[in-house]
C-alpha cells in the first residue's frame, strides 16, 4: 500500500425494504453481516441501522480494506445468498462511496 494513501472503500447502501418483509430482512442481513465479517478478513466494518421514523429504511455502512476486498466479497456464497433471498424484498437501493474524514470506534 502506497504510504500516505487510504486504499479502503467506504460507503453508505441506502436502502428500502418491503415493511411486509422487513422482519424476513432483518435476519437474512444480520446472518449475512456475521458471516462476513467473521469470515473475510477485508471487511473491516458492516453497520446496519434504520431510520427511527421509517424502520423499512436501512443505511449500512460499509468498509473494505481495498477494491479486492470489496470484489471479493461480493463472490462470497453468504453474499450471494443474502443478495438471491432478500432481492424480492428490496424496494429500492442506492450506493453512495464516501470518503472517510475520520472514523473512530471503542
Amino acid at each position: 500500500m502506497e504510504r500516505g494513501r487510504d486504499q479502503r472503500i467506504v460507503r453508505i447502501a441506502e436502502l428500502e425494504i418491503d415493511p411486509a418483509q422487513l422482519d424476513a430482512y432483518n435476519a437474512l442481513l444480520a446472518e449475512e453481516i456475521e458471516a462476513s465479517v467473521r469470515l473475510e478478513p477485508g471487511v473491516l466494518m458492516l453497520h446496519a441501522v434504520a431510520l427511527s421514523e421509517a424502520p423499512e429504511k436501512i443505511r449500512l455502512l460499509e468498509v473494505y480494506a481495498d477494491e479486492n476486498a470489496y470484489q471479493a466479497h461480493l463472490a462470497t456464497p453468504h453474499f450471494r445468498k443474502y443478495k438471491m433471498l432478500t432481492a424480492s424484498m428490496v424496494r429500492a437501493l442506492r450506493l453512495v462511496p464516501v470518503t472517510p474524514i475520520l472514523m473512530s470506534a471503542k
